[in-house]
């Protein structure tokens, strides 16, 4: 399989070009499909055929697709609030279906979804697994809702149409080429800049990025068409995570423990003013609707049949705070 080519989109986003990077380094032939507005750092000196195009364009997916075997479909608009929530739902919903559609029509001979544990259910707070499911329509936010649809979509062209995918869940990863950067990497960026006094009562799982990417070469690979892997890392409560930055960045840990019903006010007021400046706010409403629950999850699953593993969290915080101080974040 290895020289085989693939099509990877986000190539050039936090995931994707760590995916880019494993199945390099597996013997791949990679092709990107990148938006024309994208930065393209992250593909420094990696050897891929970009093509620029809009995973909503049907035509440029189309070019993108002509003559791959494998599809990687890993871009998504990952953000918890925008001006206009349907730009969310148009990308991961409608580009996946795209995508999906012109991956049968090229006879695509295998696919893996980068789907998300956003599409899972929590379980009480025990560590989720891939049986616990939301439902189509479901979900904190337009980011969450969207990627339950599309992963519905996807699930359906399985049993319906012999789409030859194998879909993926990663939890939240950390690690190097957080160019935008993600939700968490903006966490991070505040907390080792001092501005995060407080926490709220909540946990997430963990991951560094590059076994994410690493998951998804098995996944393509080992994994079983129509099959669900959690691809995680450690569960850990946030104030161990801030005290973690801060211990890697020289600072303090917060101590103090906020009422999530205290800092409402605070998210509409900042979503407000993001309405005018279209500044992406740093705490939002739904943020804090999802910091309710322990997001905790298992990868037991792919552990036992994809060999997947995943080093400790803290490596992947030390290599996310080592790439933003290369890179100017954190003046």
């Amino acid at each position: 399989m290895a020289g085989d080519k693939v099509l990877i989109t986000g190539a050039s986003g936090f995931v994707g070009s760590a995916v880019a990077r494993a199945l390099a380094e597996a013997g791949y032939s990679l092709r990107g499909l990148v938006r024309p507005s994208s930065s393209r750092c992250n593909l420094e000196k990696l050897d891929i055929e970009v093509v620029a195009g809009d995973i909503c364009d049907p035509v440029s997916v189309g070019k993108a697709m002509a003559g791959v075997r494998f599809l990687c479909h890993v871009a998504a608009d990952y953000r918890l609030w925008a001006h206009d929530p349907e730009e969310i739902v148009r990308t991961n919903r409608d580009g996946t279906r795209n995508l999906m559609r012109a991956a049968l029509a090229a006879g695509v001979e295998r696919v893996v979804y980068t789907s998300s544990v956003a599409t899972l259910a929590l379980n009480g707070g025990a560590p989720a697994d891939e049986s616990c499911r939301l439902p189509p329509g479901s979900g904190i936010g337009a980011y969450k809702r969207s990627k339950v649809d599309a992963e519905a979509i996807v699930s359906a062209m399985i049993a319906e149409e012999g789409l030859p995918a194998v879909i993926v869940h990663p939890s939240t990863p950390v690690g190097p080429r957080d160019v935008r950067p993600t939700p968490t990497g903006r966490i991070i960026i505040e907390a080792a800049m001092g501005r995060m006094p407080g926490y709220v009562d909540t946990g997430l799982n963990l991951v560094h990025v590059d076994d994410v990417a690493a998951g998804h070469l098995a996944a393509l690979q080992h994994g079983e068409v129509g099959e669900h892997y959690i691809l995680g890392g450690q569960n850990v409560g946030l104030a161990a995570l801030l005290g973690e930055i801060a211990n890697l960045s020289g600072r303090r840990p917060p101590r103090l423990r906020l009422p999530r019903s205290v800092l409402y006010p605070l998210a509409f007021l900042a979503e407000t003013k993001a309405r005018w400046t279209q500044c992406e706010p740093f705490l939002t409403r739904d943020g804090l609707r999802m910091a309710k629950y322990r997001m905790f999850f298992s990868s037991a699953k792919a552990q036992r049949d994809l060999a997947y593993s995943a080093r400790p969290y803290e490596e992947g915080l030390a290599d996310a705070l080592a790439w933003f101080g290369q890179h100017g974040y954190l003046k």
